[in-house]
This record gives C-alpha cells, sequence and structure tokens, in this order.
C-alpha cells in the first residue's frame, strides 16, 4: 500500500484523538478558536478543531469552600483581635470568570480578605461576638457584588473564629462571673420575696384556725423524733409567750421596788460600846450626833429624879 495513506491515516487519527474531550456534568468548556471566544460547550463529549485551531478552558461550576486566612484587626475601640472565616461561592458564568479576571480564585480570596478586615474594623468587640449573623450577612453581600462583574455568586460567608488576647480574655471572664454574681443575687433576692409572702399567707391562714398550729408544732416534734436522736427538745408553744413576757415584766418591777441590801448595811448605825455610856478610859469615842444624844437622855433621867424626890417631902 501507499505509505502516504499510512500517514495520512495515522495524523487523522491523531488528530481525531486530540480533538475529542469528555466534560462532566458540573464542568464546562470555554472554547477559543485562533484566540476568539466561542459559545461555552459541555457537558458530555465535545470536538474541537485539531492542530491548535480551538483550545477550551475547563470551569468547574460546584461550589467551592475557600478558607480566609486570620487577618489582624483593630475593632472600632481599639481591641486587637485575629478573625478568620470561609468564604463559598460558585462560578455562575464561567465565560465571564474566564475572560474578565486572570484567576478568579485569587482574586475573591483577595476580596474577601480585604472585605473582611474592612467590616471587622468598623464593629466593636461585642458586635462581633454577639451578632455573628449580621457581619456574615454583609461580609456575602459586598464580595457577592464586588465578584458579580466576574461571573461568582457567593453563597454564604461564615465566621470561624474571633481570637483575642489573653488579657482581654481575662476581662471577659471576670466580666461574665460578676454577670453571674448579679444574677444569682437577683434570684435569692426574688426568692426571699416568694417565701416571705407565703409565710405571710401561711402565718394569716395559722391565724384564722389556732388548732392548726398545734398540729404544726406536733409535726415538727415528729420529724426531730425521726432522726434517733436521744434528746428531744420541745419549745414553748407560742400562746405562753405574751405570759412569759408578762411574768418578766413583774419580776422586773419587783426588782427595782426591793431595797438594796448593801444601802441598807451602809446606813444602819454602829452598835455603841458600854464603856462609851460609862466614861471609861481607853473607849473608842462616838461620833458628836451620838454623843449629844446620850447626854440629853441622862439629863432628862436626872430631873425626874429630882421631881420624885420633892414630891415625896
Amino acid at each position: 500500500m501507499d505509505p502516504l495513506f499510512f500517514i495520512l491515516a495515522g495524523a487523522g487519527a491523531l488528530a481525531l484523538a486530540t480533538s475529542l474531550r469528555i466534560l462532566k456534568e458540573y464542568e464546562r468548556a470555554v472554547v477559543f478558536r485562533l484566540g476568539r471566544a466561542r459559545p461555552t460547550r459541555g457537558p458530555g463529549l465535545i470536538f474541537l478543531v485539531p492542530f491548535g485551531v480551538e483550545r477550551m478552558e475547563r470551569v468547574s461550576l460546584r461550589i467551592i469552600a475557600m478558607d480566609i486566612p486570620p487577618q489582624d484587626v483593630i475593632t472600632r475601640d481599639n481591641v486587637s483581635v485575629k478573625v478568620n472565616a470561609v468564604l463559598y461561592f460558585r462560578v455562575a458564568n464561567p465565560k465571564r470568570a474566564i475572560l474578565e479576571i486572570e484567576d478568579y480564585l485569587f482574586a475573591t480570596s483577595q476580596l474577601a480578605q480585604t472585605t473582611l478586615r474592612s467590616v471587622i474594623g468598623q464593629a466593636e468587640l461585642d458586635e462581633v461576638l454577639a451578632e455573628r449573623e449580621k457581619f456574615n450577612q454583609i461580609l456575602r453581600d459586598i464580595i457577592d457584588q464586588g465578584t458579580d462583574a466576574w461571573g461568582i455568586d457567593v453563597t454564604g460567608v461564615e465566621v470561624k473564629d474571633v481570637d483575642l488576647p489573653n488579657e482581654m480574655k481575662r476581662a471577659i471572664a471576670r466580666q461574665a462571673e460578676a454577670e453571674r454574681e448579679r444574677r444569682a443575687k437577683v434570684i435569692n433576692a426574688q426568692g426571699e420575696l416568694q417565701a416571705a409572702s407565703n409565710l405571710r399567707d401561711a402565718a394569716r391562714q395559722l391565724s384564722e384556725y389556732p388548732a392548726s398550729l398545734q398540729l404544726r408544732f406536733l409535726q415538727t416534734a415528729t420529724e426531730i423524733a425521726a432522726e434517733n436522736n436521744s434528746t428531744t427538745l420541745f419549745p414553748l408553744p407560742v400562746e405562753l409567750g405574751p405570759i412569759a413576757g408578762l411574768f418578766k415584766r413583774f419580776a422586773t418591777a419587783a426588782d427595782s421596788a426591793a431595797p438594796d441590801d448593801s444601802a441598807a448595811d451602809d446606813a444602819a448605825p454602829a452598835p455603841v460600846d458600854e464603856r462609851v455610856l460609862e466614861g471609861s478610859e481607853g473607849a473608842p469615842q462616838l461620833p458628836r450626833a451620838g454623843a449629844a444624844a446620850d447626854v440629853s437622855e441622862a439629863e432628862g433621867e436626872a430631873e425626874a429624879v429630882t421631881r420624885e424626890r420633892d414630891a415625896a417631902g
């Protein structure tokens, strides 16, 4: 056979092999014919003009999860934090993704990083920690608006972690502890208020039925005896309280009215020694008031004896 036939057959087989492409369901081909863009092809088996006349770029239409590296951000209240996030997007228009931007993956990553720093820098730390859903929506809208010209559709942005300095973590821990203590005190006060209200109602009902108070007393005694104690205390009934107070007032009045024994002992006169009346030498001297009384009494007895003698004579 003619060798030229084999050469042409081999060249045709090689051209056919290089011209056939198989695209998966989630892939599309952006075809360039002699440098000019042609309509997008795929999925399935496609044919390209061989010998470099047509070339293609594969583009995946699946959602891509891109990790945004941690960004050093200073919040509006001057707190330095590190924030990282994850970006979910997909290529909605493969032709624009290839023609409008050189590397849409790199460009989308850079836009996400700058947007993350800008948005978090305009918020306070408490807002970033408490309102993540709000910032996720803001980030998604801004990044989606920026990548819309590239044929990219941003489906979501999630802030993964906010790394705080150790000093700020300790301050937040102290704040949380103080808040828990405040709640505990408020709950305790509310419990005391409710208990006082219930005790007031219970006392009002017990005052209407005195027998119920005695039953309550017996129930308390039963509860004490149930613990196998060797000694059981029986407090005085509540009804004896006013009587005990009355006895106490009587005892106090009696103590205040009774004379003081020590004062009586001090006011009692000292016994008079008979040697003083006889005028014996060496006897102790009486006080002036006692001596004057004794002298007056002796003079009265002498006058009485004189009158009796005159009457007898």
